[in-house]
């Protein structure tokens, strides 16, 4: 597609002005009042939720691979859940996935 330099900029304007308005009609209006406990309760796991919806992709159909499915990352992931599942802890786990992908990218190839 290819698009004028008015066109891009009003998009990028429109693109601009919607996150706006999105992250205002949470912050700005919602800002100062007090949340019921059950919807803080949902919000908890909301990076619980986010984290994994923006990593499976990268890690089933990798661009780096043409999108075809590698071992090696299926590996590395499985790593990184099984140590963030047995220490609890986020970054034991991203250096364990981490490791492992460098590891074992190193020795397969």
């Amino acid at each position: 597609m290819n698009y004028t330099h008015t066109e891009l900029w009003l998009i990028i304007l429109a693109l601009g002005v919607g996150t706006f308005v999105i992250r205002f009609s949470f912050l700005g209006i919602l800002g100062d009042r007090q949340l019921p406990p059950w919807l803080l309760r949902h919000l908890r796991y909301t990076a619980v939720a986010i984290l994994p919806a923006m990593v499976t992709p990268l890690i089933l159909w990798p661009q780096a691979t043409g999108g075809q499915m590698d071992p090696v990352r299926i590996a590395a992931a499985a790593a990184a859940l099984g140590v963030g599942l047995w220490t609890k802890n986020a970054i034991w786990a991203i250096v364990a996935g981490m490791g492992s992908l460098w590891g074992l990218g190193w020795l397969l190839g």
